[in-house]
């Protein structure tokens, strides 16, 4: 009794991004703002310490949530690794069903994982991929 055990990729399945996240960008504005409110507030009516310790709570968050999303894409990054070695060996069916093959090797990109078949064809992983045991 032969089984047929057939892998479908999910949509966004091991795609990182490259992009600057808007965390990030908000971060660098957050910090560049609280440095020239700091520097130009008046000597004789210096900021409320109550304020203050409000605003270094909002720095304090946004920190955390820069460092929640590296931490984030860091396990991306290693779940797409352990999926990448999965399927080295096995037979692969593009989305379109036009190419098909062994792959040989995966190569990790910005856009994702893409399969390389043992006649040098790249085959990008991603929805509506097939992904079956070597015959």
């Amino acid at each position: 009794m032969a089984v047929d055990m057939t892998t479908t990729i999910p949509v966004g399945a091991n795609q990182a991004s490259q992009q600057t996240s808007k965390t990030a960008v908000d971060y660098q504005s957050f910090l560049k703002l609280l440095i020239a409110e700091m520097k130009n507030q008046d000597p004789t009516k210096p900021m409320d310490s109550t304020q203050y310790v409000a605003q270094l709570a909002t720095f304090s968050q946004v920190e955390q949530s820069v460092q929640t999303n590296t931490k984030l894409d860091q396990i991306m990054s290693s779940s797409a690794l352990s999926q990448a070695d999965a399927i080295i060996g096995r037979n692969i069916t593009s989305a379109d069903g036009k190419t098909s093959g062994t792959v040989a090797s995966v190569t990790l990109s910005s856009s994702g994982l893409i399969a390389v078949l043992q006649d040098g064809t790249q085959v990008p992983v991603g929805e509506g991929v097939s992904i079956k045991p070597a015959a």
